[in-house]
């Protein structure tokens, strides 16, 4: 048996088994040897029952009093009694609808008991509790993922089974100096740490090996990704003409603005296709840095497309450029769903013979009867919401066009590395001068009224606002929903005002009418949820009321914070929240304290981790399977020796890298990162 062989050959699983378990992602025995606990429960902390606090988990060593007993309590449940001991006091277990468990309980016989202690005014109780031999049972239990008919302990149950059928089902990746200089565990040995560790200590360093080869292939598979997007391109760009754009602007660029540009031109003037990441914060302005890009591309004879996830967002750029580009000769256009069929046909006829410059859009762009004479340039905005296969269809229809894709969600360096690994970096981190910082104050729900009262201070004075909530129905919980919020305040507190309502569950065409009406003026105070987060410029929008702050993330409440003060006129943005968690208190405080998304964005990774701040499988990359994102020193080590590895071998061809080369090929399997 070796780690590809079918689940369903492993004794005890068969195809029905096999089927549950692929939900979990386990199809060959080396899948179920890489399904890592997701956490341990210590069994060696034995507690005395007279000294088990009550309302905690507790492991007890204690022999049965009597066989267990059941009683039938109605149809299909059934209740199993008894009493154990361990000299220091007597505790009731009680044990529901599992006839196997206690039919394995014998008079006279000691076990180990794990669950949580009740008190029954009698004595200790424990309902429910996992129970296990005193043979070696006191250890660190693995916890795995479970699903609907496998648990836990069955998964377990099938480990200790391929260790018995098998050993080393795993060939050693990692050259040996590298793990000689870092004193890294053997894979196999690892791999078996972490579902029967020895101590704390060894499953620690289970962990430090697991998690640096995951970073440390993926790292070198984005290296070489991005080493073969190098290529030559037959675009060419020969003439720089952005001091020539800047003349052109009514503002002067910041040094951030012009250092992306110069990088992003050194790689255009150089006949290699760009591929790079434009980072920066809301307001930070992005697009005067593609337009400096679009203005290049089309000096040089060659078209620009645009290409932004919604409509409203799409038409916001067309207007922005087209006011950056009004003393130029460069045709723009703009092509979304909401345009006339008769005029997507005369769009697409100026774009394929070359008469429009620049194309701006949202998807309609990749539909496979949009041609370009001459497509140079490909700009994606909010790239984390397309994903690689559009970016990689709007990029196919030219002939290796250079890619500039932007972001408005400041992430730290080194998680932009692994995540966008396959492009270059550029960063934005100065605001244009002029730029007021947002005022942010936390209240609780006692002084919404307050709040509410200058928000109509605001509106009275022909500004606009926003008001955020979690949900956009009302569930069992008190979370604000925005439905309701949007009906009460329409009828009570702003009932003299005009009042929209946005939300994720609407159509395109439903969210882009609304924001319209909001853009243009008509709608005074918009209640919406995070689907704002990602949003247009509302110059007159200065004022922002954030309910139930405490349940978004910290860069979700930075993103949604942004959406003020986009013009001249100070902005507010008030949080409620009745949390009072320490953790709660701390995110508030980082929000009142500071603008700067990038020191945001840090604390939100160390505070939450990237699951929640980072959706990475909609990027189209590989999953890890036990490495987080979140250590950042195993993350710089490997980012370090990723790095050397690829200098010194490019092709990882070395008889020391084969074995490298074979496991960055597997993770990359659909990449196709290795020629």
């Amino acid at each position: 048996m070796d780690k590809d062989t079918n689940i369903r050959f492993l004794k005890g699983v068969g195809e029905k088994r096999a089927g549950i378990l692929a939900k979990l992602g386990i199809f060959t025995v080396g899948d179920l040897l890489r399904f890592y606990p997701r956490d341990y429960l210590d069994w060696r902390k034995i507690t005395p029952i007279f000294e088990a606090p009550v309302g905690e988990v507790c492991c007890i060593k204690a022999i049965v009093n009597h066989k267990p007993h059941g009683v039938k309590i109605r149809k299909g449940m059934t209740i199993y009694k008894t009493v154990v001991t361990d000299g220091s006091g007597l505790m009731d277990i009680t044990i529901f609808n599992s006839k196997y468990t206690a039919e394995s309980l014998e008079a006279g016989r000691e076990y180990l008991f794990y669950g949580k202690i009740e008190d029954n005014y009698r004595r200790r109780q424990m309902s429910s509790p996992m129970v296990a031999p005193v043979a070696g049972g006191e250890r660190l239990v693995p916890v795995y993922r479970q699903s609907a008919g496998i648990n836990s302990k069955y998964i377990e149950k099938l480990i200790k089974q391929a260790y018995i059928q098998g050993n080393d089902y795993f060939t050693e990746c990692l050259p040996a100096s590298l793990r000689e200089k870092l004193c890294l565990m053997d894979v196999n040995r690892a791999v078996h740490e972490m579902h029967f560790p020895t101590d704390e200590d060894m499953l620690s360093e289970a962990r430090r090996r697991l998690i640096f080869e995951e970073l440390f292939i993926f790292r070198i598979g984005l290296m070489l990704l991005k080493g073969n997007r190098k290529e030559t391109t037959p675009v060419k760009i020969e003439r720089d003409l952005t001091e020539e754009f800047f003349s052109l602007l009514p503002f002067t660029p910041t040094g951030a603005q012009r250092r992306a540009v110069r990088e992003s031109m050194e790689q255009m003037l150089s006949q290699t296709t760009m591929n790079r990441l434009l980072q920066g914060d809301v307001g930070s302005g992005k697009t005067a840095v593609a337009a400096a890009l679009i203005y290049t591309a089309a000096g040089n004879g060659y078209q620009s497309a645009f290409m932004a996830p919604t409509e409203i967002l799409a038409r916001q750029h067309y207007n922005t450029c087209v006011r950056l580009f009004k003393d130029t000769d460069i045709k723009i256009e703009l092509l979304t769903g909401s345009v006339t069929a008769a005029n997507k046909r005369k769009i697409k006829e100026r774009l394929r013979s070359g008469e429009t410059g620049l194309i701006i859009g949202t998807h309609a762009l990749i539909q496979d009867d949009v041609e370009f004479n001459s497509l140079g340039l490909v700009i994606t905005d909010e790239q984390h919401r397309f994903g690689v296969k559009h970016r990689g269809a709007l990029g196919s229809k030219g002939d290796r066009p250079h890619t500039l894709v932007m972001s408005a969600t400041p992430i730290p360096r080194t998680l932009a590395l692994m995540i966008y690994g396959d492009l270059d970096i550029s960063v934005l981190d100065e605001l244009p001068p002029g730029r007021q910082q947002t005022d942010t104050f936390v209240i609780d729900s006692s002084k919404r009224a307050r709040a509410f009262n200058y928000v109509r201070k605001h509106l009275d004075a022909g500004r606009q606002g926003y008001i955020v909530c979690p949900l956009v129905e009302e569930d069992e919980s008190e979370l604000a929903s925005a439905k309701n919020y949007a009906e009460n305040l329409s009828r009570g507190f702003f009932g003299n005002y005009r009042v929209g309502l946005l939300h994720g569950k609407m159509k395109a065409s439903e969210k882009d009418d609304v924001m319209s009406r909001f853009v243009s003026g008509e709608t005074q105070l918009l209640v919406a949820t995070t689907v704002i987060e990602v949003g247009v410029d509302v110059p007159n929008a200065v004022i922002m009321v954030i309910e139930n702050a405490e349940r978004f993330g910290l860069s979700q409440l930075h993103q949604l914070r942004g959406r003020v003060g986009r013009g001249d006129e100070k902005a507010t943005c008030i949080l409620i929240t009745d949390a009072r968690g320490e953790n709660a208190r701390r995110r508030m405080n980082i929000m009142k304290s500071t603008t700067d998304g990038f020191k945001i964005a840090d604390a939100d990774l160390k505070m939450r981790g990237p699951g929640d701040f980072f959706g990475s499988r909609q990027h189209g990359l590989p999953e890890m399977k036990i490495a987080m994102f979140t250590d950042t020193p195993l993350l710089n080590e490997a980012n370090k020796f990723a790095t050397q590895t690829v200098e010194n071998d490019p092709q990882l061809a070395a008889p020391e890298n084969r074995g490298l080369r074979s496991a960055v090929a597997e993770l990359f399997k659909k990449e196709y990162v290795l020629n």
